[in-house]
């Protein structure tokens, strides 16, 4: 599992560093405005829904009946599998595209409510959704290919095809874009492309395994069945936080304009370490944890757990403090340049602090989710999801009516409620206290069952673990806030100042948080299992 970590780690940094290019392209190129608000919405929901039927429900149905017909079964009945879930999972999509297609002006009214007064931002909306909504379709038979990789231990290949979709999405940004009437429709194009060479670009690594067949109908296949049994209740439970991130969607079409780009922004930041690390561990642990539960090994499955758990913790913990106290320095030094200004920074400073609350949640539920697939037990996190998503949109409208009543000026206070949203900036920042909040309400409700499922035998040394950690975090905070103290100001000086003085401090509160670490007596062994 650790060189597994390692190598879709290290294949997903690549593609999260890329991401920060491509958002720093997109700023640069577009700003924060009515237009990018337009495309960023265009582009979450087949993004959602690419997460929902994709990375979300269908990996976690299939990997572990992939796994068990690979255990037990002959490889014909193996490429057979293959052959008739992707001609299923392909002919239900292709439907689901096509509806898209017909009915994206619906489906934008029913996103992007606050568009609806807007004309032509409601017109531009439509346009992208029609480019990107086919991503979805190449996008998930992607995933498949992933998933049957994974389940050969085969993990570099699939973290490393994101590259792609933010390749396009660059030249889209730096070169389409000037060659367009509507620039922004750049983007668009760049996504639909994407689509097709990510699916592309497995196909290969699928031939080697000899798992490459055509696609074939097998709606009355009994292992289809059985994934798509399995599927039905994932299709919510693993997708919370998308689900949460959608109605966000919503809300925030609701307030000034620019909230969708600025929400975005936190979004690619915890990405950052939520997809190298969290997504990674729910990826590579959930194989071993199926395979062990097929072998009926207990003990390994609770070592496997342990080991996810704790690694978790040692990246999540510190990413959570780190970039609570570097968010504006981040957001000035990559992303204030060309259209986004100094106050698009403050903006999405309010948001990547709140959300950044939330991050050792996020990550800690992906690796508590396998543990539930695994065992093919798919109804269990629905319940948490379904308390996570009510207590989401109810502390959404609480902490919206908050901020409003402590930013508004008198005479905002006295306008129509929804003219006064827009002309609040900040209001956004309430999306993602919400949405962090309501990812730790998840992680308790997963975490009480699994204990209660008694499947789960804590390993020895957690409160040493726990201690060691304290300890790093405090000396990393404590380094810095006093690099806060001593560059206070980051929207006024000079790039070159930016860049150098957010070098200092990543580099010594990194290097703080590891030596604390190991002085505490961590060694690296410890990641090869405990």
């Amino acid at each position: 599992m650790f060189r597994g970590l390692l190598s879709f780690s290290s294949m997903t940094m690549v593609s999260r560093v890329l991401g920060l290019v491509r958002d720093m392209a997109i700023n640069a190129a577009f700003g924060a405005n009515a237009a990018t608000d337009a495309f960023w919405v265009a582009f979450r929901i087949p993004n959602f829904m690419r997460r929902l039927f994709a990375e979300g429900s269908f990996s976690t149905a299939f990997v572990p009946v992939f796994t068990e017909v690979k255990e037990k079964g002959s490889h014909a009945e193996l490429k057979g599998l293959m052959s008739r879930v992707s001609g299923t999972l392909g002919g239900v999509l292709l439907v689901v595209t096509a509806v898209g297609l017909i009915f994206a002006p619906e489906v934008t009214t029913l996103f992007s409510p606050g568009a609806i007064d807007e004309p032509k931002k409601f017109e531009l909306t439509v346009q992208l959704l029609r480019l990107t909504f086919p991503f979805l379709l190449f996008v998930s038979l992607t995933a498949l290919c992933g998933g049957a990789l994974n389940s050969f231990h085969r993990f570099g290949l699939p973290a490393l095809t994101p590259v792609i979709l933010n390749l396009c999405m660059i030249a889209g940004a730096l070169w389409l874009s000037k060659r367009l009437q509507t620039p922004i429709l750049a983007m668009g194009w760049a996504i639909l492309a994407a689509g097709i060479l990510q699916l592309l670009f497995q196909l290969p690594a699928l031939r080697g395994l000899d798992l490459l067949a055509l696609p074939r109908w097998g709606w009355s296949h009994p292992q289809v069945r059985r994934i798509m049994r399995l599927m039905v209740p994932t299709l919510f439970g693993s997708s919370v936080a998308q689900i949460n991130l959608l109605l966000d969607t919503v809300i925030a079409s609701l307030l000034i304009a620019g909230s969708q780009s600025w929400l975005s922004q936190a979004d690619r930041f915890l990405e950052l370490p939520l997809g190298v690390f969290g997504v990674a561990l729910g990826t590579v642990i959930l194989p071993s944890l199926s395979r062990h539960h097929v072998a009926t090994d207990r003990a390994g499955f609770s070592r496997a757990l342990d080991w996810g758990l704790r690694t978790t913790l040692l990246i999540a913990v510190p990413a959570m403090f780190g970039l609570m106290l570097l968010a504006e320095p981040l957001v000035a030094t990559l992303f204030q340049h060309g259209h986004f200004s100094a106050f698009d920074t403050r903006m999405a400073t309010l948001s990547i602090t709140a959300l950044s609350f939330g991050l050792p949640a996020f990550a800690l539920v992906k690796v508590l989710l396998p543990a539930f697939y695994a065992r093919q037990d798919t109804r269990t996190p629905v319940r948490a999801g379904v308390a996570s998503l009510v207590a989401n949109m109810a502390l959404n409208l609480l902490f919206v009516a908050l901020l409003f009543a402590l930013w508004a000026t008198p005479a905002q206070k006295q306008a129509p409620w929804l003219q006064a949203l827009t002309e609040v900036p900040g209001l956004h920042m309430a999306l993602g206290m919400a949405s962090a909040l309501a990812s730790y309400i998840n992680l308790g409700l997963l975490w009480h069952w699994l204990r209660r499922a008694g499947v789960y035998q804590r390993q020895h040394g957690w409160p040493r673990h726990v201690l060691r950690l304290a300890v790093a975090c405090l000396a990393m905070v404590a380094v810095l806030l006093l690099g806060r103290w001593l560059w206070p100001d980051w929207t006024a000086v000079p790039t070159f100042t930016r860049l150098w003085h957010l070098g200092v401090l990543v580099t010594t509160g990194g290097s703080t948080y590891v030596v604390a670490l190991f002085a505490m007596g961590f060694r690296l062994r410890e990641l090869q299992g405990v």
